[in-house]
């Protein structure tokens, strides 16, 4: 192995290989120092540079090539995550310079999180510290595979060998505490240049590689090149002009995507095909993972910021839809993190509410022991947590997918960054059956049969779909007065109203509208429980949402009767009362349904009506006949 000579020319872009590292460690192990021997030994510095860290007795401030805060050479501590670039023949790194401080866990946690390789600087004199073991526990938390330990200031033991093993020894324990393999021991004196870049003399005892060539020798592998695979978060969704189809972008997390491939859109279930890839690369015409991308699709469905393109093939592996997610975090706000509290999800492309359901488990940073139930977590605590979202959340596990399985929480109030956490397990929402296990569904005294018998009727769910203006509330509204007036009990859940109050947490983004459903459809089903006709009225455009509710029904054994109210789009922006229409054609008002955003006609209604010049009381007597048929509605009263 030998270093880049700078004279030389580079190695072919298609030879050379990228790799990212950290340096992680307690404050004044040498961090920064290591660094800079790296640098300067390997030739990636300029003369300008290093003459401004030298001193006037000729000696050269390693620290300061990498400590370039102010308030960081003031103190003589990293504070930033100082990025610093170099070469060899074969390779081009990144490194994170990240501080060692209790105080900055946040940053050492931001540093780390791209990472391939760990550097964990250990003081030979003093042995591993607190923040080593929390470091290393931060290393294994965000992926690392590769982890070494640079055991530093191994001249000022006299370069001892039974010291490096002592060392040694606990790094061993500690690779078995937090769940490393291997953690590679590496004696150095990065003041001196020992065992970093060029072999030492000092330590004939060490026949392991240097700190370089450990890094030369990794065997760096590309992510998965399986289409079904696929993984394409939606970022951006635009239209260059109306005669052009909508273009979708985002950065490839996992898979692979081509011209012709068979896709599907998460959380609605939306199907495709690929008709364009760009890659901004006239020479490249498959998307892989880490690039950037724009696609275009044969049909024109519901895609928005937020969801996620993945593969349709019968033997893909899909994201987990889910509202559940148990998932260790790093908590970096002063305020304490407790059971109940609400934040914010930020989950690749989307942000979504959740809730904190419990606090599992605390991880001592210096036994490294799990303390079960704590009462809080605090700054800097690392713990196990399990939280409940507003809306689903497609997520993999961490050890499966990095990007897939990675979040952040932020502080609703402040918008600040409070923990940054992986997943580890993601509870699918199943209609019908029990999402969480940390909760028990607890059944009335009452069997449904006596309640109805003592009631009078049946309950059920009418479910009135439709385009905006299209007639929906107008006949909802007719429909519960006439079941009043006939002595029934109804109710109307209008799409306004909910948003007034169960979803006034919720946009009008996809995940949002599809969140909004699904608690319209578990509304309406205890409602229906109870022995109300239920009288559900909102858009809802996609199959797949209104089939969830449907399946809530289905599974709890109540009548679910779907009504299409299919009045032309001509007449209903005739109508617009709201003006919605008016606002959409003037680029006022994105993703209209029936305007700029599609409707997917039921298929099979148990009622279609289109309002045009109708008489609603009809249509209202129409249903009530077809309930009465059904055998909801008793038809003596």
């Amino acid at each position: 192995m030998t270093v880049t000579d700078l004279d030389a020319p580079p190695a072919p872009a298609a030879n050379r290989q990228f790799l990212r590292l950290a340096t992680v460690g307690s404050v004044d192990d040498g961090k920064s120092t290591l660094i800079g021997r790296i640098l300067h030994d390997t030739g990636s510095l300029p003369t300008d540079h290093i003459e401004s860290v030298t001193g006037e007795d000729g000696e050269l401030d390693l620290a300061a090539l990498s400590d370039g805060l102010r308030a960081e050479r003031e103190q003589g501590i990293t504070i930033d995550v100082a990025y610093r670039f170099f070469s060899t023949d074969t390779r081009s790194y990144v490194l994170a310079d990240t501080p060692g401080h209790e105080r900055y866990t946040r940053n050492t946690f931001t540093g780390a999180s791209n990472a391939h390789v760990a550097v964990v600087l250990v003081d030979a004199q003093h042995g591993l510290q607190r923040q080593t073991r929390r470091h290393a526990r931060i290393a294994s938390l965000v992926g690392i595979r590769h982890v070494v330990a640079a055991v530093n200031k191994i001249d000022l033991v006299d370069f001892s060998e039974d010291r490096f093993g002592a060392v040694k020894a606990e790094l061993d324990e500690l690779a078995l505490q937090v769940g490393i393999d291997t953690i590679t021991a590496i004696p150095v004196a990065a003041r001196s240049g020992d065992n970093v870049v060029h072999r030492s003399a000092s330590t004939p005892w060490y026949g392991g590689p240097t700190l370089l060539e450990f890094l030369e020798e990794i065997e760096l592998s590309a992510p998965s090149p399986r289409a079904q695979e696929l993984r394409l978060p939606v970022q951006y969704a635009s239209r260059p002009s109306v005669t052009h189809r909508r273009v979708y972008s985002g950065r490839i997390v996992a898979g692979t995507i081509n011209v012709g491939d068979e896709i599907a859109v998460l959380p609605s279930g939306s199907r495709s095909t690929v008709t364009a890839v760009d890659t901004l690369d006239d020479s490249r015409t498959t998307g892989v993972a880490g690039l950037s991308v724009s696609v275009q699709l044969a049909d024109d469905i519901d895609v928005g910021r937020g969801d996620v393109i993945v593969s349709a093939a019968d033997d893909a592996h899909l994201p987990v839809v889910a509202r559940e997610l148990e998932a260790t975090v790093c908590w970096l706000a002063e305020k304490p993190l407790r059971a109940g509290d609400r934040v914010a999800l930020k989950h690749g492309t989307t942000t979504v509410r959740a809730t904190v359901q419990s606090l599992d488990r605390r991880l001592d940073p210096d036994s490294l022991i799990e303390q079960v139930g704590p009462s809080s977590l605090e700054l800097n605590d690392i713990g196990t947590v399990t939280l409940r979202t507003s809306s689903v959340v497609l997520a993999d596990r961490y050890a499966e997918n990095r990007d897939g399985g990675a979040f952040v929480l932020i502080d609703e109030a402040s918008n600040e960054t409070v923990a940054a956490g992986t997943i580890s397990e993601a509870r699918e929402v199943v209609p019908g059956k029990a999402a969480r296990n940390d909760v028990k569904w607890h059944p009335s005294s009452l069997a449904r049969n006596e309640r109805w018998r003592k009631t009078g009727q049946r309950g059920a769910t009418v479910w009135l779909t439709g385009l905006p203006a299209s007639g929906k509330s107008t006949l909802a509204v007719a429909l519960e007065r006439l079941l009043v007036t006939q002595g029934r009990v109804a109710y109307l859940l209008d799409g306004d109203n909910i948003r007034h109050g169960i979803s006034d947490d919720l946009g009008f983004s996809p995940g949002d509208r599809a969140e909004n459903i699904r608690r319209v459809g578990h509304l309406a089903r205890l409602f229906a429980d109870a022995g109300v006709i239920a009288i559900a009225s909102l858009v809802s455009p996609l199959r797949s949402d209104r089939e969830i509710a449907r399946e809530l029904h289905d599974a709890a054994g109540i009548d679910f009767v779907e009504v299409h109210v299919s009045t032309p789009v001509a007449e209903c922006e005739r109508r617009d009362p709201k003006g919605l229409y008016k606002r959409a054609r003037e680029g006022t008002l994105r993703g209209l349904t029936g305007v700029d955003a599609p409707y997917e006609k039921p298929e099979s209604p148990d009622l279609r009506f289109d309002t045009t010049g109708a008489d609603i009381n009809d249509l209202a007597d129409r249903i009530v006949a077809a309930l009465t048929e059904r055998g909801i509605l008793d038809a003596g009263r």
